[in-house]
């Protein structure tokens, strides 16, 4: 099949390639010139473990492109997916304006009958305000589907191959059949393509990001009644997670969610009940308890250097939202190393593919390491902020030499209580006992 794909963001991308990888004829359309050049030249503009196999496979078998022109793109496309940013507006709603231009640009341009997919995760009735845009100066019969993508950074290439289920939203036959056709490569193994209607499709996507936000925010939730109580999380945590109907996933406490979905789409959620006149009040207390969550750290540095950070340096390790992505999107890391500086401190950081993204943010008011290791020199204390595998084994004899304080404030809870007494370290971690090296 021929497939356009406008918008080259972690889900463009990602969603061109990988149809690309299952025989489709693929163009990507973008407006950012820059970036086209990039990928035109062979440069992927994010991380994603194993994109870059598929991408230059694909390119090079010719079935993958990339174009600044919409009208090139489309021609000929029967399937032709909008992946374009839905970023939260000030009242917390998805703002549209990215859609609802391109279908607006797309009307007089269709020339053949083509299903127009919202991949972007959009509210309820997005999809029928597409179709009216499109509608309005279309010469041609065409139909707008719901297909809300539920990719996770870092093993998204996997998600998006082996699919735990495709939901399609549709009410037309003719659509449903040109879906279940492009899919059918993916879900060969048996997993569910689910149709249902546009408005539950675009639902079902909030719904998802919406639990499984507050399933962590229950966690730290108890994480902080635990400290209180003298309990520990982490037994808690494989004490409720092999109860099937509760599951292991999604139940580590930490310093609270970021990234690119579940803090927009929670909040997009909440303003379609408020909208509705429905007074959702579990997610305006996940949202509560996220926004301190991310800050619980902050207290207890400060009490460990008597409220005084002038002139301290801490090392982070860790500054994207979760390993195994550049992604800094509403990263804790980003809201404590602002907090520190606002101190006085001085701030080393090191993360193994997100640093240039923060430069772009924070230039220069930060030291970037080249290697974890060199992060720790002459610093007062380690604070980890993502649990980045690298972080989990460390050679802590060479750590010692480094750090001028034996202490770690850890975020992510990496390290085993046992053996951070062993080590002799000061360790503050989350819904757990704080070991003290007296």
């Amino acid at each position: 099949m021929k497939i356009a794909v406008v918008g080259t963001g972690y889900v463009g991308l990602v969603t061109g390639t990988c149809f690309a990888e299952t025989g489709n004829q693929v163009t990507c359309v973008d407006i950012d010139e820059r970036k086209v050049e990039k990928l035109n030249n062979g440069i992927i503009p994010i991380f994603e473990p194993g994109l870059d196999v598929l991408f230059y496979r694909n390119v090079e078998e010719g079935r993958l492109k990339f174009t600044t022109s919409l009208i090139d793109g489309i021609k000929g496309a029967e399937v032709i997916f909008l992946a374009l940013p839905t970023p939260p507006g000030e009242d917390g709603s998805a703002d549209l304006k990215y859609i609802l231009k391109v279908a607006d640009d797309l009307g007089p341009i269709l020339s053949q009958y083509a299903v127009i997919v919202d991949k972007s995760t959009v509210p309820v009735g997005t999809a029928e305000k597409v179709h009216a845009a499109i509608a309005k100066n279309a010469q041609v019969e065409f139909d707008v589907v719901s297909n809300p993508e539920f990719l996770r950074e870092g093993v998204a290439v996997e998600d998006f191959m082996k699919p735990d289920r495709v939901v399609i939203g549709t009410k037309s036959d003719k659509a449903k059949s040109v879906m279940n056709r492009l899919y059918a490569p993916l879900v060969r193994q048996g997993n569910p393509v689910i149709f249902m209607d546009e408005r539950s499709a675009e639902m079902t996507k909030y719904a998802a990001n919406a639990f499984l936000a507050t399933k962590i925010t229950f966690m730290n939730e108890i994480a902080n009644l635990c400290e209180l109580a003298g309990a520990n999380v982490d037994d808690i945590r494989r004490g409720i997670g092999t109860d099937s109907r509760i599951g292991k996933r999604f139940l580590f406490a930490g310093i609270g969610y970021g990234g690119s979905c579940f803090p927009k789409d929670v909040q997009a959620l909440a303003k379609t009940a408020q909208d509705h006149a429905y007074d959702f009040k579990i997610l305006k207390s996940v949202m509560d308890v996220n926004a301190s969550q991310k800050s619980k750290l902050l207290p207890l540095i400060k009490a460990y250097f008597g409220g005084d950070l002038k002139g301290k340096t801490i090392a982070i390790w860790g500054l994207a939202f979760k390993p195994y992505t550049d992604d800094i999107r509403e990263a804790p890391a980003l809201e404590n190393i602002r907090a520190l500086l606002a101190e006085g401190a001085k701030i080393t950081a090191y993360d193994p593919e997100a640093m240039d993204n923060v430069r772009n943010i924070l230039g220069n008011q930060i030291t970037y390491a080249h290697t974890s290791y060199a992060a720790l020199d002459d610093a007062d204390a380690l604070v980890i902020m993502t649990e980045w595998p690298l972080f989990r084994t460390p050679d802590f004899d060479k750590m010692n030499l480094l750090l001028k304080n034996k202490v770690i404030f850890d975020g992510r809870n990496v390290y085993e209580l046992d053996q951070m007494k062993e080590m002799g370290y000061t360790y503050y971690s989350i819904g757990r006992e704080t070991v003290k090296n007296d």
